[in-house]
């Protein structure tokens, strides 16, 4: 059966390939040749006809492709209050006390992005990073101790103020939200675990705050917002590529957490097998099964892909799993890009095994 609620049977991680008419006028902008204004216009252009583009190839959602994000989940962070880019480059820091803004721009690009998708039929989706990213790459070293002292009490604020977000995106009319969570991912991994024991900090543990911290996040919004995550490898500009599969945070991230659903990437090496999927609870928790490859190479056949929903269904019911590309498009190195045809015939795959398995 076809769902009439996201997460749908057809989806996608959210990141689309950029246009070259939008790469030219990022690259303008870089250089001071192009002013913010007129590279927002050339942003929307790009949006309005992205928008209609994913409803003409059959997915019932409809993302921005990240399109006006120009360091990946840094334009996210750093728009919030008490939170700066760190000057040595590709980091945050905390510096003051978290809270999300009135005039956070995700809130515009959210209405911009809702008007369109009505027009075309299509539920909107956003993207934001998990509030666990913003304590994952730094650690306590990156968070102010002036701020605070406490790291209860960062992680008590960091809650209140995603709280904040959800309900103000709500208010915006957000009906579907997806956290980019890929801390779950390098929880377990072996290396990455090491790495947090070398910091002296213990992922076991962390499991557990974060899965505090995102419940708290979420616990207010309302029934009709659906809110998933998105547990991938390689969501923070190609840098979270990480082996290990979900064994080692599956009942935390499937049971422990309180989201609507779960992207969780099996077409890659080492994500491992569809086991730890028996710790989702039975009732209306959906996973998406990232099976569809987004980086060159021929794709799928139909039959393997079924041939994979059928294993994994022998964990999960069927009625309990959806299908998506492994992976946003733009979230890979320049050189491991598929081409823009090859994106949209993914995405096309995806919605004709989706009608295949579950019926239009």
């Amino acid at each position: 059966m076809q769902r009439t609620k996201p997460p749908f049977r057809a989806e996608h991680v959210g990141s689309l390939l950029r246009p070259p008419k939008l790469q030219e006028a990022r690259g303008k902008f870089a250089a001071g040749a192009l002013s913010a204004d007129d590279l927002r216009k050339i942003e929307d252009v790009e949006i309005e006809k992205l928008v209609h583009k994913q409803s003409a190839y059959g997915l019932k959602l409809a993302t921005d492709g990240e399109f006006r994000t120009a360091a990946g989940q840094l334009d996210f962070f750093t728009a919030l209050e008490g939170c700066e880019p760190d000057q040595a480059g590709g980091a945050l820091r905390v510096t003051g006390q978290l809270d999300f803004p009135d005039h956070h721009p995700v809130l515009a690009q959210f209405r911009f992005l809702q008007r369109h998708a009505e027009i075309a039929h299509v539920t909107p989706k956003l993207t934001i990073p998990s509030p666990a990213l913003l304590h994952f790459r730094g650690g306590r070293d990156a968070i102010s101790l002036e701020a605070y002292p406490s790291i209860g009490l960062f992680f008590e604020d960091l809650a209140k103020t995603y709280r904040r977000a959800v309900k103000a995106l709500y208010e915006q009319g957000c009906r579907y939200l997806q956290v980019d969570d890929p801390v779950w991912a390098r929880l377990g991994s072996e290396a990455e675990r090491q790495m947090l024991r070398q910091r002296r900090d213990d992922a076991g543990n962390l499991q557990r705050v974060y899965a505090r911290v995102i419940n708290y996040a979420i616990a207010e919004r309302p029934s009709d917002m659906v809110i998933t995550s998105s547990a991938g490898r390689g969501e923070f500009r190609a840098n979270w590529l990480v082996c290990g599969g979900y064994e080692p945070v599956a009942e935390t991230l499937l049971a422990g957490t309180n989201y609507d659903g779960y992207v969780l990437e099996f077409d890659c090496d080492g994500a491992g097998g569809f086991a730890p999927l028996r710790f989702l609870p039975k009732g209306n928790k959906i996973v998406v099964l990232g099976l569809i490859g987004a980086t060159p190479g021929a794709p799928q056949s139909k039959d393997d892909i079924k041939r994979q929903i059928a294993e994994a269904a022998k964990f999960v019911p069927l009625q309990q799993l959806a299908l998506s590309p492994q992976s946003g498009f733009a979230d890979v190195g320049a050189g491991d890009m598929v081409s823009e045809d090859e994106q949209w015939a993914r995405l096309r795959l995806a919605v004709e095994v989706a009608q295949e398995v579950w019926g239009r």
